[in-house]
């Protein structure tokens, strides 16, 4: 079983990247492999709503988004890291995360996911709040922990002196290792996964 920890800050090594490796750590204590994905720094561009992913399976962007849309199907859980931003999530990490489950929901249907979010003081709550959106929207079991999913500091030194947070992080992993190993129990159990409904959509407009 392995995770993919999305970093959507600006920082490679900054506050999320701290907190998004406190996760790594606890995860391979708990015998679960993991691995950091940093979006960087170069542009990424927000969803046009061309419709050609629905077409092609990808996106006719050829960058971060679709690299990891090729590597979806290696991951069992998913944990999505951004600083907070005006409380709410990296523009880098909301424009990925649109283009990403736009084109790619269906690899990550019913696969666990997690929000992080880093703030040196406020907004926290807002920013965790959006992203969390995006699971919810997409049957994905949300991993919830002691406390929510936050870290506090203005640079990595700071944030690992958030004691709360960091526990907060190592919660987080141990509860995404019981729910991944809970999952593998239930398929060699024979527990199907529930099959995709066939979605009605409606309007407003008549």
């Amino acid at each position: 079983m392995k995770v993919l920890l999305i970093n959507g800050g600006p920082h490679k090594s900054g506050v999320t990247a701290e907190a998004l490796s406190e996760i790594a750590t606890t995860l391979e204590k708990e015998g679960i492999e993991s691995e950091i994905f940093w979006l960087g720094n170069d542009p990424v561009a927000s969803c046009i709503g061309c419709g050609v992913c629905k077409k092609n399976g990808k996106c006719f962007r050829d960058d971060a988004v679709n690299r990891i849309n090729e590597r979806l199907g290696e991951f069992d859980g998913f944990v999505f890291g951004s600083p907070v931003h005006y409380a709410a999530c990296s523009g880098a990490l909301s424009s990925f995360m649109d283009r990403l489950f736009m084109s790619s929901s269906s690899k990550m249907y019913m696969k666990p996911a997690a929000a992080v979010v880093c703030c040196r003081r406020g907004g926290a709550s807002a920013a965790f709040d959006e992203i969390n959106k995006y699971f919810t929207i997409n049957c994905m079991p949300v991993v919830s922990s002691q406390y929510w999913n936050q870290v506090h500091g203005s640079n990595a030194e700071q944030a690992r002196q958030d004691e709360e947070g960091m526990q907060t992080m190592r919660t987080l992993a141990i509860n995404m290792a019981y729910m991944l190993k809970c999952m593998e129990a239930g398929r060699k159990a024979g527990v199907e996964i529930p099959a995709p409904p066939a979605v009605v959509r409606t309007n407003f407009i008549r």
